[in-house]
Parts: structure tokens; sequence; C-alpha cells
């Protein structure tokens, strides 16, 4: 029986009007850790935050990686607040429906690759954090924690106190059905920018959401 859902937020609840993640790191992240004395390319930046090296790979270069990453979520954290100042972070107006699921009694988690901090900041922005019983971001102690990795599923099944076959994980990105299925959890891929292969339910709105589980004990 269904008693939890575990979102993602970015793309999935909210999104950013005109992001381009390249240009991102060099305007934004790039000049900050120059500053720090640190170098480091858009190539394997990517690379690293991908989890296609692991994100200890930078120590080769004599680099930090948890000092890395703590200065590349307060940029993010800067920039998502002048983006939400422009009014360039928008929610997407199917996210009423988490209300809806809720009143059906089910607990609800956010997990984010972002930074706790830049999640809370997004969803409290919308008024969204009060639906959840449970928020996680990226753990600094484990960097290589992130999704698709399933470590932070396994934390919000804990943080829940459920069982994977009760929990359904709802995002819009191969990161998050990959994640779901390592953790033994079923994924709903909300279809936002395209269709990932290998969902176990694929809707087009969150009230989709609502539907399928109102139908269809799942």
């Amino acid at each position: 029986m269904l008693k939890g859902l575990i979102f993602d937020v970015d793309e999935t609840l909210v999104y950013y009007e005109g992001y381009d993640h390249r240009e991102w790191f060099e305007n934004w992240v790039k000049p900050e850790l120059e500053k720090r004395g640190i170098k480091l390319d858009y190539s394997l930046y990517s690379k690293t935050a991908r989890l296609e090296l692991p994100r200890t790979y930078v120590k080769k270069l004599g680099i930090n990686p948890v000092e890395l990453w703590r200065i590349i979520d307060e940029v993010n954290w800067k920039y998502r607040k002048k983006m939400l100042a422009e009014g360039k972070i928008k929610v997407f107006p199917d996210a009423d429906a988490l209300e809806e699921l809720k009143n059906l009694g089910l607990k609800l988690a956010a997990v984010s690759n972002a930074s706790l901090e830049n999640a809370l900041l997004v969803l409290r922005a919308f008024d969204l954090e009060r639906y959840f019983d449970a928020v996680f971001g990226k753990d600094y102690a484990n960097l290589d924690g992130v999704k698709p990795n399933p470590y932070l599923i396994h934390k919000a099944l804990k943080a829940l106190e459920l069982q994977p076959n009760e929990v359904l994980v709802v995002g819009d990105s191969e990161n998050d059905i990959l994640a779901a299925h390592r953790a033994g959890v079923k994924a709903v891929n909300v279809v936002r920018f395209g269709r990932v292969e290998g969902a176990d339910y694929y809707v087009d709105s969150l009230w989709e959401l609502l539907e399928l589980i109102r139908n269809n004990p799942v």
C-alpha cells in the first residue's frame, strides 16, 4: 500500500527561466573559485557534478572537495536569491496538487542534489516546505551521495519510517529514476521537458499523479 512520496525539487516543483548550466558556471562559479585560488574548468566540474568522476577526484589537483562544494553552494545561493528577486524562478502551477496529496494521508519528502539551504530557499519562496515531513539536500559528509546514488532516497525512507515498497519517487530526470530503482523504489516521471525512459509510471502533471494514486493503489 502506498504511504509516501519522495519528490525531486528543481525542474519537478520549480523551474529556472533562462538558466544555462555552463553560463552559470563561467559567470558565477569560476570567478569566485579563482578569488580563492582554485582553478577548475567547466569540463572537469561537470564530470564531477554528474558523478562521471567521483567528487573527491579534485584532490588530485590539490583542491579540498568539501571546500569546493561549499563555495559552489554559496554561489548558488546568491544566484538563486537574485533569480527569485527578478521573478525568474517559478513554481509549476500544478504544485498546488501537493496539498491534495497530503490530504490523502501520504507522508511527503523532498530530495535535492542542491545543498539543503538552496533547496529550502526555493521551497520556502513558494510556501512549499509546509507540505514536506522531511527535506534533504547534498550531504557534505558523502559528496558522492547525490542522485543517481540512492543515498538520499534511503535517508528520506528512514526519515519517513517507510519501506521501499510503500513509496514512489517523483522526478523529471534520469537521475531521479536511477536513484529510485537503486533504492528499490518505483519511480514516476513527471514529463516536464521530455519523457525519460525506464520509469514505472508517467504523468504530465502532479494533478495526473493525484489521479493515478486515487484510481490505482500503486
